[in-house]
């Protein structure tokens, strides 16, 4: 029999593996409620301008990694490759433009055409908040402390938060020479991807991984020196706030992000689990501009890779709760056995029992075989005898025990056992 794997960076998600994927959504749902953050589910495709503008022409995502198209009226329209964008165009339609704070999450597939690694895929899953409206320095810190809440929550502990700031807007031209003209004479002996952003967005560069540009990202200058003394005196309220509410964190000046729209505090966190692909969640606060607005609306938010919090979760033992397996297989032995098996099945079912039966006409041994397989540990078998006696055997499928049991009360023992 041909097989089909899907296409490279994407997966099969099996029920086996979805319970886990239920886990993870249902923490983030009861972790985020308490913090008064509702649902936003936005469309999986957007017109590409809402991710250029919003993310910047010049960034890695944009210039690299979107799955671009045409529609049939050709616009030009994007997979999204991150949450942050599509959920501030739906929030164009809310007063957010006139302070009203406007708290979400959102969880669901992302895309992006990059080299599929570890936790990694073309088509990957994030759950994220955005808290949008408002600018605060205890804003970022709250959000920073809901993140490690929910991390939690999860079963995740051994994860690292790292902080820094991007300071205002208005501080980024004289970081960003301070910068340039520290790399500029070094920039031959970077990697490519380092030569490109000198001119292009010359931040990433302290981003690097590459281990021939950590040495020289090494002696960098402060640029965070350079910055306006309101930006530097909120990254310091952020990090008072942080320690009040005991959320552990260290300051990485060599943390950028990798999006123009990030200002002031920006986070990451990240787990040994995952080896050299550490980062299993990240954000900040970021400034955007809504359609048709000529001022951008603030936000503080963040994104968690749902594929990397699994990993670490499987590196740590950690699985979903709950069996997915039958409580009762019903095994029916003719055309009255197999109808009466499917009322049966009916009934236990409304009254929450999970139930596998044969529908189909297959010999006893067959049927057993079946039930095995399915895990029950318990079997109703029921054929043209059981049928004339108005019973059924009651098959107990770890020591092989059975009881007939009258057939007015075989949903109640059930149910019972």
């Amino acid at each position: 029999m041909a097989t089909f794997a899907p296409p490279p960076g994407t997966a099969d998600i099996f029920e086996n593996e979805a319970r886990d994927w239920r886990f993870l959504e249902s923490a983030a749902r009861e972790t985020f409620a308490r913090y008064g953050y509702g649902e936003l589910r936005t469309p999986i495709f957007e017109y590409t301008e809402v991710f250029q503008k919003g993310l910047g022409d010049e960034t890695e995502v944009v210039q690299k990694e979107m799955y671009t198209f045409l529609d049939r009226g050709g616009r030009s329209l994007t997979l999204r490759p991150e949450g942050t964008a599509g959920v501030m165009r739906a929030l164009s339609s809310t007063d957010v433009m006139n302070g009203v704070e406007q708290r979400v999450f959102y969880l669901g597939p992302m895309f992006r055409g990059e080299r599929p690694a570890a936790g990694r895929r073309r088509q990957f899953h994030q759950i994220g908040v955005e808290n949008v409206g408002r600018c605060a320095p205890l804003l970022d810190a709250e959000c920073i402390a809901m993140l490690a809440n929910f991390l939690r929550a999860v079963g995740l502990d051994g994860f690292s938060i790292a902080v820094n700031t991007r300071g205002a807007v208005a501080d980024r031209p004289g970081a960003a020479a301070l910068l340039h003209d520290y790399f500029a004479p070094h920039i031959s002996g970077m990697c490519d991807d380092c030569r490109a952003r000198l001119e292009r967005n010359v931040w990433r560069i302290l981003d690097c991984k590459q281990e021939k540009c950590r040495g020289i990202v090494a002696g960098a200058p402060d640029y965070v020196g350079s910055f306006g003394e309101a930006s530097r005196l909120y990254f310091d309220e952020v990090r008072r706030a942080l320690d009040r509410l005991g959320v552990p964190y260290h300051v990485d000046r060599n943390l950028v992000r990798g999006l123009d729209y990030y200002v002031h505090t920006v986070f990451e966190v990240t787990h040994p689990a995952l080896g050299s692909q550490t980062a299993i969640s990240g954000g900040g606060r970021y400034e955007l501009y809504l359609p048709g607005e000529k001022r951008p609306v603030p936000g503080v938010g963040f994104a968690a890779g749902a594929e990397r919090l699994l990993l670490c979760r499987e590196a740590a033992g950690i699985r979903a709760e709950g069996d997915f397996n039958a409580k009762v297989y019903l095994v029916g032995l003719g055309a009255d056995a197999r109808l009466a098996n499917l009322e049966l099945a009916e009934k236990l079912r409304t009254a929450g029992v999970k139930v596998e039966l044969e529908l189909e006409d297959r010999s006893f041994k067959a049927q057993l075989r079946s039930a095995n397989r399915s895990g029950a540990p318990i079997a109703v078998v029921r054929g043209e005898t059981e049928i004339a006696n108005r019973c059924a055997i009651v098959k107990n499928m770890k020591d092989g025990s059975q009881t007939t049991v009258p057939e007015d009360q075989l949903e109640n023992f059930i149910v019972r056992q």
